[in-house]
């Protein structure tokens, strides 16, 4: 009978998600060599290949992505066990702010984790504009906060940069109309930036919508009635990104990270979380730049 190791296990997953061996090992905290000499060890225990490393990355290979979901399981299972035999000591509550337009994909994954491993620690989600967001967490009612906004504040810690993009209806010809009709929400931090971008590029334009209302947006935006800004991969499923170079360029929005300094203990995991989360995002973001 042959064990696999969770070691290699955790290794070679993190280098799926990751898409290559030298940021899995950021992740991980460890060296490259240590990275690819577990992943070897692994491959020669299954005898198989599990990485293509022909290209400029690493892919994987068919037994690969045969092993991957096996792989996330067994480390998933290896985590709650420990979590819930020795996690004992940490409970209490985590309130954490997020923009309503990223919350996917990382927040369910963060807190599905956080609920595994510190189930004694209850994690509320509160979602609101940035702006809101960071006048309660001067408050002190959120003790966690993400946020969108070009500049992080001082004490915002830049997580991933993403292109803030134009959408409208799929097939929609509501972006070829001049002036240009836009919805937005007057709450929305996109808003100033969006009108000093048209306004530099001297497109005509005109609010199609004024409302606090991101539904009202929404509907208005699918029935191409207007376009709106959103980040790249964070659009609704109904909408369909104008490509680039059509209208003017919208530069690139941080998402950010804010924690109070003198937090108590139990928010410590949950900021590793989300740091790794959106490390993975960007590792994949850089890897399709390539």
């Amino acid at each position: 009978m042959r064990n696999l190791d969770i070691t290699t296990l955790r290794s070679f997953v993190a280098v799926a998600d990751a898409g290559g061996v030298t940021r899995a090992a950021g992740f991980l905290n460890l060296t490259q060599s240590a990275v690819s000499m577990q992943l070897k060890r692994l491959e020669d225990l299954l005898e198989l290949a599990l990485l293509d490393r022909s290209g400029r990355g690493v892919s994987l290979t068919p037994a690969g992505e045969q092993l991957l979901s096996y792989a996330r399981r067994m480390v998933e299972m290896n985590d709650e066990i420990y979590a819930k035999l020795t996690q004992t000591d940490l409970m209490g509550e985590i309130v954490l702010g997020v923009p309503h337009d990223i919350v996917y994909p990382v927040i369910p994954r963060v807190m599905k984790k956080m609920q595994r491993d510190f189930p004694r620690v209850r994690l509320q989600l509160v979602s609101a504009y940035s702006a809101d967001l960071k006048d309660q967490f001067a408050r002190g009612a959120v003790h966690v906060i993400l946020t969108t906004e070009t500049d992080p504040d001082q004490g915002g810690e830049p997580m991933l940069e993403v292109p803030l993009r134009w959408y409208g209806a799929p097939g929609g010809t509501a972006w070829k109309l001049r002036p240009l009709p836009v919805a937005i929400s007057r709450r929305c931090g996109f808003r100033p930036v969006v009108a000093a971008r048209l306004e530099r590029e001297g497109t005509a334009w005109e609010l199609a919508v004024d409302s606090e209302s991101d539904r009202t947006i929404e509907v208005s935006v699918s029935a191409d009635l207007a376009v709106t800004p959103v980040l790249e991969g964070h659009a609704p499923g109904h909408f369909e990104m104008i490509p680039p170079g059509i209208l003017p360029d919208l530069g690139a929005q941080k998402i950010c990270l804010y924690a109070s300094a003198a937090r108590p203990r139990i928010i410590d995991p949950l900021l590793d979380m989300l740091r790794a989360e959106f490390g993975i995002l960007r590792g994949r973001r850089e890897m399709a730049a390539q």
